[in-house]
């Protein structure tokens, strides 16, 4: 696999923890305009800049968009963000309580992605793809990292732990307590070593940041096509991004609440799940489910165990979308019983991290008027690798990576 350095564009060691923020589409614009009130630094200026707006703007209207060019521009001229002297590599440590990933920062290839190196598993929508394109285009800058997983390997890792026997560039612990720490890698000689361990790999897979990645990839098509003297070398062919070991990354359970029972009274519907499920009332409450093909679901009157039926799994076998928990909820109940054909766009599903915790879930149903909850075992990273070597898709919202990788902290200019 390519992995090339770069000339970072980031914020001065003493603003790096008032700058960065979260990815752009996983706060609304009204939580970011608290966040931007409180904090005049934050990134959100530049990621999601309707937040400069008291009227209601589009993320991706001329005015914002030109907003947002000039917030980049004047970050760069008080001083608070400056570009890297040279292309560097840079090690990304996240510590959220016990779990620790590490990973590389650096320029992933364009070309790897069209050539499905790079794997996806998730389907993007046109709308969220088309306004990240225009955010890149205008501001000629990628402002946000993809997440990249790879199949661990031991001698990157003694790399990267090599690469942090310095003193960290910025450390500091988030709004979420997760401590976020960064390493400068800028000698040639352990550059050019991560280089060649990295093309020992044959393939990436996209955690999260479908679609950024998916915009990069369409701004450098077109740019490409209108640049006479094209190389494939233009910093536009490369998307940042931060790549970690499989094994370090952590899936959360992605749950789903539903608004109503599509006609059904509630004991038509515990009826109905007993075809495809053992339904038990469950003794623990909340009930989270402890394994593949267990499900926890909430009602009215509390917390219930799912089990998946053999007769369900044998009907599945071992088919890497089928078998999902996600599939067979999906197949099984919302849309055999509940009637939602597409969760991407029926409006009577939503999804809740699990990282949230399940009495969310009972919040939903018990004060805001939605009618059952289910909980999730959490997908695995061999599960989302397997379905993205067979070149399938997942079902919409079947993983939810904890934690995020913030924004602001490197910007790449193309």
């Amino acid at each position: 696999m390519i992995v090339r350095p770069f000339r970072a564009l980031r914020p001065r060691k003493e603003f790096a923890s008032k700058v960065a923020v979260k990815p752009y589409d996983v706060i609304s614009s009204e939580e970011a305009r608290r966040v931007v009130l409180a904090n005049p630094l934050a990134f959100y200026k530049v990621t999601k800049p309707e937040v400069n707006f008291e009227k209601l703007v589009d993320s991706d209207s001329p005015e914002a968009l030109e907003t947002a060019k000039n917030n980049l521009q004047e970050y760069i001229e008080k001083g608070i963000f400056f570009l890297e002297d040279r292309e560097c590599f840079y090690v990304y440590k996240q510590i959220a309580h016990d779990h620790v990933q590490t990973g590389l920062v650096a320029t992933f290839s364009v070309k790897e992605y069209l050539e499905s190196k790079i794997k996806r598993h998730e389907l993007t929508r046109k709308d969220k793809e088309e306004e990240r394109i225009k955010h890149i285009e205008y501001l000629r800058a990628q402002t946000g990292l993809v997440f990249l997983v790879y199949r661990s390997n031991e001698q990157l890792h003694n790399l990267l732990d090599l690469a942090m026997q310095v003193q960290p560039e910025y450390d500091f612990v988030d709004e979420d307590g997760v401590r976020q720490i960064i390493y400068v890698v800028s000698e040639p000689s352990l550059i050019k070593q991560i280089k060649q361990e990295f093309e020992k790999l044959t393939a990436l897979y996209i955690a999260d940041g479908h679609h950024r990645a998916a915009a990069a990839v369409k701004v450098a098509e077109k740019m490409s096509r209108q640049n006479p003297n094209h190389t494939g070398f233009e910093e536009y062919n490369y998307f940042a991004a931060a790549a970690f070991p499989h094994d370090q990354v952590k899936i959360y359970d992605y749950n789903r609440i539903i608004k109503d029972l599509n006609g059904l009274t509630e004991e038509q519907f515990l009826e109905a799940i007993q075809n495809s499920f053992i339904v038990e009332k469950a003794s623990i409450q909340p009930y989270k489910p402890r394994e593949k093909h267990e499900f926890g679901m909430f009602f009215s009157n509390g917390w219930y165990r799912l089990k998946v039926k053999n007769s369900v799994l044998s009907k599945v076998g071992s088919d890497p979308i089928a078998s999902l928990d996600v599939s067979i909820l999906q197949n099984e109940i919302l849309d055999k019983i509940l009637g939602i054909k597409d969760p991407r766009t029926d409006k009577r599903i939503d999804f809740i991290g699990g990282v949230h915790g399940l009495k969310v879930l009972e919040d939903y149903v018990k004060n805001k008027g939605w009618a059952v909850a289910f909980a999730l075992y959490p997908t695995s990273v061999d599960e989302m690798m397997m379905v993205s070597d067979a070149g399938f898709i997942m079902p919409p919202k079947s993983t939810w990576f904890e934690p995020k990788l913030k924004c602001g902290l490197f910007v790449h200019l193309i």
